[in-house]
């Protein structure tokens, strides 16, 4: 069988090979047939799929990569039957719903968005945190430039106490965050 992604060296991490194989397996069985009991997997399934490192695992920013173009695939398609459905007004108007669940946390002050960790526990620097949010708030008031790539591959430093955020919170708001540029992309 031919592996579906490079290999790092044997000294380096890469992403479990078996593991790899069988969610990309299961993604492809769900995405050719779609609505069939065995294909339940959806987009939000792809963003929250980890798999274990192994010495000689799969290079891990080939599989990020796939897992990002699947997830982009998951989307259009969701898309395409809520549009064959319901029009494109209603998609527009659906994420438009979805972006203003978001919005309320982007105009807390900066510092006070997201819960911050116990005074010894380690989380996202809040700075860092805020600088992207104040780029959301532009794309969303003034219609500024910004993908889901952006926001994907947002980094922040790492940050104690009161000057972090809790990390769980933070990644969850940025999944929607993907999922809303997600859809307004394939439109």
């Amino acid at each position: 069988m031919t592996a579906l992604f490079p290999k790092v060296g044997s000294l380096k991490l890469g992403y479990h090979p078996t593991q790899v194989d069988e969610f990309f397996d299961k993604a492809r069985s769900a995405y050719e047939r779609p609505g069939q009991p065995d294909s339940s997997l959806v987009s939000l399934d792809v963003r929250r799929t980890a798999f274990d490192l192994k010495h000689g695992g799969y290079d891990t920013g080939a599989v990020d990569s796939a897992l990002d173009r699947l997830e982009a695939a998951f989307i259009g398609r969701q898309r395409e039957s809520f549009v064959r459905t319901n029009g494109q007004d209603a998609w527009m108007q659906d994420l438009a719903q979805r972006a203003q669940t978001l919005y309320p946390r982007l105009r807390r002050p900066a510092g006070e968005r997201f819960g911050h960790p116990s005074a010894v526990g380690t989380g996202y620097r809040a700075s860092d945190v805020d600088d992207l949010l104040t780029r959301i708030t532009a794309f969303f008031d003034r219609g500024a430039p910004l993908t889901a790539d952006e926001v994907r591959g947002a980094t922040f430093r790492s940050a104690l106490g009161s000057r972090a955020y809790d990390e769980a919170t933070v990644d969850a708001f940025l999944a929607r965050m993907v999922d809303i540029l997600l859809g307004v992309s394939e439109g």
